[in-house]
C-alpha cells in the first residue's frame, strides 16, 4: 500500500522541477543526532550528513536552543544596518582559530559558493591581478563564478555557459590516478611544481590573483594530497605574490579530526572559506583571510542582505562551544580510527576497493572494476547506495566516475548506530561483489 512518502514524491514531481536532484525517494519528518525518521516512520542511519552539513549531529539540543533564544529577540537586521554582537564574537572565535601567525579578519555570507565568490573578490582586489587557479576534480559551487571553477561538467556545468572569464584549471594531486603517471612517493611534488610551467604555457604569475583548493576535494572524490603538497604549493604562490584560497565548505569544522582541514598539512593560507557543518544547518558561511587583504577592499564592496543572520551566528557559536569545549573533536579523531580500521579491512577483502583515502571520518573508498586497469565500478557503486538505503543507511557516492563512496556521518553517532550504518554497508558490499 502507498505511504505517505509516494504522494509526497508525486506531488515533487508535479510542482518542483527535475534540476534539483534527488538521492533517496525520503521524506524526512524528524532528524535527531545520527538517525532520520521519514514521513512513514522508518529509521534510516545518516551516513551522508546533509551533504557534510551535519557535524554536530540533527537538532543538536545547544543549537536548538540557541536558534529559539534568537529567534525570540531578533531574526533579522541586516548587518550593514544595525549591527549585532554574534556577528563580531563569532568572526573573533574564527579569526583565533585559523592557521597562521598574522592578523585575519572575517566576513559572513549565506552558502560557501558565497564565501568563495566573496574570497575572489578579496584576492583579486588585493593583488589587483584578474585570473584565478583551479583544480581537475574541484567542486566550488553552482553560481556563474564558482560553476566554472568546478571541474566536473555533468550535472553542474553542461548547458550552463558561457563560463567566467580568467578561470584557469591544472591537475591535482590526485595520487591514486596519478595525472603525470607517476608513482607515489615520486610523484609527491610534481604536481605542485606543475605549477611553475603552468605559468608559462596558460596564464603568468604576475596575473594571477589567486589559486583555490581544497584540502581534501569533497565531490571531486575525497581526493588526498600527500603530506607535501600544500606546503610546496603555498611556497611557490608566496614567490610570486599570489593568494593561497582554502576551500573548506566541506572539510572544515571538525569534519577531519581537526578544525580545518589544512591543518593536517601544517600551512596558513591566505584565505579560507567555511559553510555547511559550521553553524549546524543554518545556511551561514565564512571568509576568513589576511587582515591586509580582507580589509583592502573600499567601504561597501563586500556583504549582502541576508550575510550573517543573526540566528545563523548564534547557532555557529553553538557549533564552536559543541566542538571545542564538549570533546567532540576527540570524537572525530577516534571516529576517523575506526573508519580506517573497518575500511582498510574491507579493501583487504574485496578487490573491488582500489583505494581507501582521506582524513579522519572524512574517509572515501574508490571502486573498481580491476585494480591494475583501475577502470571505475560506477555502477556498482551505485547498486551499493540503492542497497544501503533499502536496509536503512543513506550514504553517498562522489568523484568524476561516480565510484567513490564517501562517508560524513555526524561526529555524534553512537558506537552501537555506527556499527550498524557499517554492518548495512559491509553486507551490501558483500552482496553486490557476488
Amino acid at each position: 500500500m502507498p505511504g505517505k512518502n509516494d504522494a509526497l514524491l508525486e506531488k515533487r514531481i508535479q510542482h518542483v522541477p527535475q534540476g534539483p536532484f534527488n538521492t533517496t525517494s525520503a521524506f524526512i519528518r524528524e532528524a535527531h543526532g545520527a538517525v532520520m525518521v521519514d514521513v512513514d516512520g522508518r529509521e534510516l542511519i545518516d551516513f551522508a550528513g546533509g551533504i557534510g552539513v551535519n557535524n554536530v549531529g540533527h537538532c543538536h539540543p545547544k543549537v536548538v536552543a540557541a536558534i529559539r533564544d534568537q529567534a525570540g529577540k531578533c531574526i533579522h537586521t541586516c548587518f550593514h544596518v544595525a549591527m549585532y554582537e554574534a556577528y563580531v564574537d563569532l568572526a573573533e572565535q574564527l579569526n583565533d582559530l585559523a592557521p597562521g601567525d598574522f592578523a585575519k579578519m572575517t566576513m559572513f555570507a549565506n552558502s560557501g559558493a558565497e564565501a568563495v565568490e566573496n574570497a575572489v573578490k578579496v584576492a583579486r582586489y588585493a593583488t589587483k591581478r584578474p585570473a584565478v587557479i583551479c583544480f581537475d576534480n574541484a567542486f566550488h559551487g553552482r553560481t556563474l563564478l564558482t560553476m566554472t571553477l568546478t571541474s566536473k561538467v555533468k550535472p553542474y556545468k553542461f548547458g550552463y555557459g558561457p563560463y567566467a572569464p580568467e578561470v584557469y584549471r591544472m591537475p591535482y594531486a590526485y595520487c591514486y590516478r596519478c595525472p603525470f603517471g607517476l608513482s607515489y612517493p615520486g610523484c609527491g611534488t610534481a604536481c605542485a611544481d606543475y605549477l611553475e610551467d603552468f605559468f608559462i604555457s596558460h596564464v603568468a604569475a604576475e596575473q594571477t590573483a589567486a589559486v583555490i583548493a581544497e584540502p581534501i576535494q569533497g565531490e571531486g572524490g575525497f581526493v588526498t594530497p600527500p603530506p607535501e603538497y600544500f606546503p610546496k604549493l603555498k611556497a611557490i604562490c608566496e614567490k610570486y605574490g599570489i593568494a593561497l584560497i582554502v576551500d573548506e565548505v566541506q572539510s572544515g569544522a571538525g569534519r577531519t579530526g581537526k578544525f580545518f582541514a589544512i591543518d593536517h598539512w601544517g600551512v596558513a593560507p591566505d584565505i579560507i572559506t567555511m559553510a555547511k557543518s559550521f553553524a549546524g544547518g543554518m545556511p551561514l558561511s565564512a571568509v576568513i583571510g589576511r587582515t591586509e587583504m580582507m580589509n583592502a577592499s573600499h567601504v561597501g564592496g563586500l556583504g549582502g542582505t541576508y550575510g550573517g543572520n543573526p540566528v545563523s551566528c548564534r547557532a555557529a557559536l553553538a557549533v564552536m562551544e559543541i566542538l571545542l569545549e564538549d570533546g567532540l573533536m576527540d570524537r572525530s579523531v577516534q571516529l576517523g580510527e575506526t573508519l580506517r580500521a573497518r575500511f582498510t579491512a574491507l579493501q583487504d577483502r574485496y578487490e573491488l576497493i582500489g583505494e581507501v583515502r582521506g582524513k579522519g571520518p572524512m574517509l572515501a573508498m574508490e571502486l573498481v572494476e580491476d585494480r591494475e586497469t583501475k577502470k571505475p565500478a560506477t555502477d556498482k557503486a551505485k547498486a551499493l547506495v540503492s542497497r544501503c538505503f533499502e536496509k536503512g543507511l543513506v550514504l553517498l557516492s562522489c568523484g568524476n566516475f561516480g565510484n567513490v563512496i564517501r562517508t560524513l556521518m555526524p561526529l555524534v553517532i553512537t558506537d552501537e548506530q555506527l556499527d550498524k550504518g557499517l554492518s548495512i554497508l559491509e553486507e551490501s558490499l558483500e552482496e553486490i561483489s557476488r
